[in-house]
């Protein structure tokens, strides 16, 4: 007799025009086979050509597929554990670091397991940090590149590796066949693992890439993937449409942006699991954000926003928002491989609907460009600022302000920022975002690049008090983090956007204000 797969109820409260569109849609894709097609891995879903599509469909079978993987990463992080390892310092960026940092937080670290701190950020002062606040002798590094090629994770790893002298104390996890992989063995790292070259790096929670930070602080990582499957088993393609979680969420998702125009999905997340927001903004952003469309997600905004023509909210858990909403009963970590399959089940059916193709980012790579065109050159060339109250002039209604922080991890800074953000919102009756350069290149950088031209860019920089040297480079984190600042923004305006630089003191003061 055929288990059958455990219920993942959606709920949701939708405008009449909005679930109307939602039933159509849900009983044309079932006419169609959507469902079933997605599992068999057919391109024409999304494109006619298999371009990323073909080979990025991995995900969809991880939860078993990474189970052989399960033995290889608890010898791992046993056999630190055992060596007097206390701490692990993860260097990857998007794809490679916001699932370890939801499992980070969520699950906290299990006796006799590794604190892990996650490294996204060029700044220097981030770098001093974890120099300062991690013990260096007793820390296992991870140096996680779905390409093997990330410029700032390679520079962490040159860092590290230049101050420890131990790259036994080092671990890659690459794809196979990468500049890393080989890199690795040749240093003689204490492993490479290898990961599914099949699944893209926003949708790799459940590989290599999530399943090794789990295992090092102890998290059970057959538990995550059991709760994984249960969810691709609920969305499978025998399961009736109107029951499948993903199947549904991303009708509502497409069809709330593409009949009302709601497409500021703002995310209700309760804690232990809240930083499962920014996973989400990735997964969303960079997927759905292109041909001039998209959904904005919008996580972690304070107040208390209330429902809006352009909004739509997204709870995980029992708190019910405002309307329009849906929620996923998925807000307590043992939730979390269920969750993090839904929602990547759920943003290819969105892209389908959206008409978009959900596992390319083709306009990230203009900003990296024009960062290592001012590398090579040694000049870098940024804007002039420009005062807050004239590019907030700019804000339209239907808009969105995303404030874009290339500042060190200072808790009271970063208080700052969220304060400022929250009057902005509140003045201009705006959704807002926040997000840390460069970190957020790699998350909602597509977005705002190649989605709708609803943003106002906000960007600020902190100029660090301290430098430091990239070993076997000719520049320092200092000048690639300005890099990365001025190209972004040079990237933007070529794309039309609205956006300027600002005076950080100025943001700031914004913020304590009234």
């Amino acid at each position: 007799m055929l288990a059958v797969p455990p219920a993942i109820p959606v709920e949701a409260s939708l405008e009449p025009d909005v679930q109307e569109a939602v039933d159509a849609r849900l009983r044309r894709m079932d006419d169609e086979g959507i469902v079933a097609r997605i599992w068999g891995r057919d391109h024409t879903v999304w494109r006619p050509d298999s371009t990323e599509i073909a080979d990025r469909l991995g995900w969809l079978t991880a939860p078993h597929a990474s189970r052989a993987l399960v033995p290889e990463l608890l010898a791992l992080a046993q056999g630190a554990a055992a060596e007097g390892l206390t701490h692990a310092v993860l260097m990857g960026m998007g794809g490679s670091s916001l699932a370890p940092e939801v499992l980070r937080t969520s699950f906290g670290v299990a006796p006799g397991g590794l604190d892990l701190r996650v490294l996204d950020s060029t700044h220097p002062a981030a770098i001093a940090a974890v120099e300062d606040q991690v013990p260096l002798g007793r820390a296992l590094f991870v140096v996680s590149s779905k390409s093997g090629t990330t410029v700032e994770t390679r520079s962490h790893m040159a860092y590290f590796l230049d101050r420890t002298g131990d790259p036994r104390r080092f671990v890659a996890v690459t794809d196979p066949g990468t500049p890393l992989e080989a890199e690795a063995e040749a240093a003689g790292f204490r492993a490479v693992v290898r990961a599914a070259p099949d699944v893209g790096g926003r949708y790799s929670a459940l590989t290599a890439f999530g399943l090794l930070p789990a295992a090092l602080i102890g998290a059970d990582v057959e538990a995550l993937l059991r709760s994984g499957a249960d969810a691709a088993a609920a969305c499978g393609g025998s399961v009736g449409i109107h029951a499948n979680p993903g199947a549904v969420v991303g009708a509502i998702l497409g069809e709330a942006v593409g009949v009302a125009g709601r497409d500021k999905l703002t995310l209700r997340i309760a804690e232990p699991v809240g930083s499962l927001g920014a996973w989400i903004e990735q997964l969303l952003a960079e997927s759905t954000g292109k041909d001039g469309t998209g959904i904005v997600p919008v996580a972690d905004e304070p107040g208390l926003a209330t429902t809006a023509d352009d909004r739509l909210f997204l709870s995980l858990g029992e708190e019910t928002p405002p309307e329009p909403w849906v929620r996923l009963p998925l807000g307590a970590p043992e939730d979390l491989g269920a969750a993090f399959f839904v929602l990547e089940f759920a943003t290819a059916v969105a892209g389908h609907v959206l008409g978009i193709h959900p596992f390319d980012q083709p306009d990230v790579q203009a900003a990296k460009d024009r960062t290592q065109e001012a590398l090579a050159s040694g000049e870098i060339k940024a804007e002039p600022p420009v005062s807050l109250e004239e590019l907030l002039g700019q804000v339209r209604p239907g808009d969105y302000v995303a404030i874009q922080a290339f500042v060190g991890p200072d808790p009271s800074l970063r208080a700052a920022l969220q304060r400022a953000r929250g009057r902005i919102g509140e003045q201009l009756s705006v959704p807002t975002t926040l997000g840390y350069g460069p970190r957020y290149l790699h998350s909602t950088g597509q977005l705002h690049k190649g989605g709708p031209n609803s943003g106002v860019f906000v960007q600020v920089v902190e100029e660090p008090r301290e430098d430091r040297q990239i070993p076997g480079r000719s520049f320092t984190f200092g000048r690639l983090m300005d890099a990365q600042a001025a190209g972004d923004l040079a990237a933007l305006r070529v794309r039309g956007r609205r956006a300027g630089r600002v005076p950080l003191d100025a943001l700031v003061e914004a913020g304590d204000r009234g």
